[in-house]
């Protein structure tokens, strides 16, 4: 093979990672030098057809914080994720820049019903990964643990955002309240 080919050939391997270089200016959310602070940690649970998923997530709500996202972190635990929270319902469009892990992408209507996922979504690739439906929110968490967990289209997101969270909290309260009342009939003992 000429020198040119190999040439072309690793060029053309090392573009994507190329491209994934640092190259924003100061401040900008895709220079890794920029801090972005997306506040504390809030709770979020996925409602699945197997039960319910407890998450911890950060929530990106801002346009700084949307267009940093994910990028340069190197590990996301199984019960974490971020919230891209888009205000209102319209179609959006994501991608891995500057993304080292892999990824599942969540897209989430106004009442919490998942419309879409894209599951393991390829680390610093430029591919859009668009939603194609209006959406006010996208769910990322790690890849492949939508498949592992259950999670899919038509599954529901519980969070503040949807105006449901405290549905949860008192679907469990009923919950407990039906389980209290059971023991309380049954004395155990004779008449």
């Amino acid at each position: 093979m000429s020198r040119f080919a190999l040439l072309s050939l690793a060029l053309l391997l090392t573009a994507p990672a190329a491209a994934q270089l640092s190259d924003a200016p100061a401040g900008d959310p895709a220079n890794s030098e920029t801090v972005i602070d997306f506040g504390a940690p809030e709770a979020l649970s996925v409602v699945t057809g197997d039960g319910v998923l407890e998450f911890s997530v950060l929530l990106a709500d801002e346009d700084d914080e949307r267009a940093r996202g994910l990028m340069f972190r190197s590990e996301l635990g199984d019960s974490e994720g971020m919230l891209f929270d888009y205000g209102q319902p319209q179609q959006v469009s994501m991608w891995m820049r500057n993304t080292e892990i892999p990824l599942d992408i969540i897209y989430v209507d106004s009442d919490g019903e998942i419309l879409k996922i894209f599951a393991n979504a390829q680390p610093y690739s430029l591919r859009t990964l668009p939603s194609e439906f209006p959406v006010l929110a996208a769910l990322e968490v790690r890849g492949g643990l939508s498949r592992e967990a259950g999670i899919r289209p038509g599954d529901t997101v519980r969070h503040r955002i949807f105006g449901n969270a405290d549905a949860m909290a008192d679907e469990e309260m009923v919950e407990a309240e039906t389980v209290d009342d059971s023991a309380e009939g049954d004395s155990g003992g004779e008449e």
